[in-house]
């Protein structure tokens, strides 16, 4: 890339900068009352396209590999508990529900799952069959990839990234560098593969979660038992998918103290 395409990278991501860096509420509090404010420096729509190319392509992959919802039985499964999981996403985001949801799974070891934006989720075989996971289990699992969508984590991390790359772009122009734009899906795919959550996402992910797996009927105790069915299968640590903070003990303290929360809302779902 030229001196000129570079500077023109530049002007338009100062330009993003200036008028589209926002501070959003992206869901409503909940029962749970999650309200932080988020800065964004990319749009929804954008992240949500970049999203939906980076899961064609590891939906592509794992098909030609014959990994993509090879065991039926389980794809269905994962699916059922999904569906009943959405409906309660309305509460945090009025569109939610309407999102172009997929749920399908991978046939592989890994200890593994995501939610990528605009609600494209996969279930890894290795976290349901290895761990031996019960519905509830499951759905706190689902529950909790599903709040990272919600919250626009991915967003809200490669917003991170480009005002960072801002300023590195500001030094390459100067000095003559000749680094290209960030796409977009490689970005949502590095931020969901690569990249871990902050402790401030995963502790938002883990008590959104426990809200929807609550309304959705599933007993919200089942969240602290698949946690520590996690860390232990990790000799102490959490899979790759989860972040290392926070700890282990600290993640469990922290669902247990949300459970008085969400209980009358399973209790309502199960009458």
């Amino acid at each position: 890339m030229n001196g000129k395409r570079i500077f023109l990278t530049l002007a338009g991501l100062v330009v993003l900068g200036l008028a589209g860096c926002q501070t959003v509420e992206t869901t409503a509090p909940g029962a749970v009352g999650v309200d932080r404010k988020q800065r964004m420096l990319v749009s929804e729509q954008q992240v949500e396209q970049g999203a939906a190319e980076a899961y064609a392509q590891e939906k592509q992959k794992a098909q030609a590999e014959g990994k993509l919802n090879a065991n039926s039985a389980l794809t269905s499964r994962v699916r059922n508990i999904s569906q009943k999981l959405i409906p309660g996403t309305g509460v945090f985001r009025s569109d939610a529900p309407n999102w172009k949801w997929e749920v399908n799974t991978l046939n592989t070891k890994e200890l593994n799952a995501y939610c990528m934006p605009g609600g494209k989720i996969m279930v890894y075989s290795g976290l349901v069959e290895q761990l031996n996971l019960s519905d509830a289990e499951l759905a706190a699992v689902i529950g909790h990839e599903m709040a990272h969508a919600l919250r626009e984590h991915s967003r809200e991390r490669i917003s991170r990234a480009y005002a960072q790359q801002i300023a590195l772009a500001g030094v390459a122009v100067v000095t003559g560098a000749t680094e290209g734009a960030v796409d977009l899906a490689n970005s949502v795919a590095s931020v969901t593969f690569q990249l871990p959550h902050s402790r401030e996402q995963e502790s938002e992910a883990d008590i959104i979660g426990l809200e929807l797996m609550a309304r959705a009927g599933y007993d919200p105790n089942a969240a602290v038992s698949v946690w520590k069915k996690m860390m232990s299968a990790n000799q102490g640590g959490p899979p790759q998918f989860l972040s290392t903070h926070p700890s282990a003990q600290t993640r469990i303290q922290d669902l247990q103290k949300e459970i008085p929360k969400v209980e009358p809302l399973y209790q309502k779902a199960r009458s």
